[in-house]
């Protein structure tokens, strides 16, 4: 393996860690749509606002959101609807994978 190739797969590992949290998911998937301020995402997801800006500080480091200041009030968006794609592949892999498994208990149960 290339120093390259083993430099994208550091960075696609730390893209995926970025976004393993489920707080995080929740926040991609809102972002989706709009952007948002703190406090609306906060309302949002019911957890507390310093809670929130740790997940909103990995996720910036990671590119994934950026941020910027309208007066006292600060807003996020998605940088790219990339992250939601796959969020959602993922989300139908898993529910594909669960109506098998009830198919499959359903014919022995």
């Amino acid at each position: 393996m290339s120093l390259v190739e083993k430099a994208i797969a550091k960075i696609t590992a730390d893209y995926f860690k970025a976004v393993s949290h489920p707080i995080r998911v929740k926040i991609i998937k809102l972002l989706a749509t709009n952007e948002l301020c703190v406090q609306d995402i906060v309302n949002d997801l019911e957890i507390e606002q310093s809670n929130l800006s740790q997940h909103l500080s990995v996720l910036k480091k990671q590119g994934i959101v950026s941020s910027r200041s309208a007066g006292t009030r600060v807003i996020y968006w998605l940088n790219s609807p990339s992250p939601n794609k796959i969020i959602s592949e993922v989300e139908e892999v898993l529910k594909s994978q669960i109506k098998q498994s009830q198919e499959l208990l359903s014919r022995f149960g």
